[in-house]
């Protein structure tokens, strides 16, 4: 089992959710929200400085992503 990265920015947690198909819908505050249209998915990004690691593990999961491909596309 892949371990999961530590120290991302949520700038390049946004980049490589767009390289997997997703897109800005909106942002209020410091939640980014972002959404794939097929097949449908939807997840809220925090716009911090670092992501924490359960919340990256949420991210990625919403996302229908594997640790490894979320690797891959960062």
């Amino acid at each position: 089992m892949t371990k999961l990265p530590r120290g991302l920015s949520s700038r390049k947690v946004i980049n490589a959710l767009k390289k997997a198909g997703f897109y800005i819908r909106r942002q209020r505050g410091s939640h980014v929200i972002m959404r794939r249209d097929k097949p449908f998915a939807q997840v809220v990004v925090p716009a911090h400085k670092v992501v924490d690691t359960g919340t990256l593990d949420k991210i990625i999961e919403g996302a229908g992503l594997t640790i490894e491909e979320f690797i891959d596309l960062v």
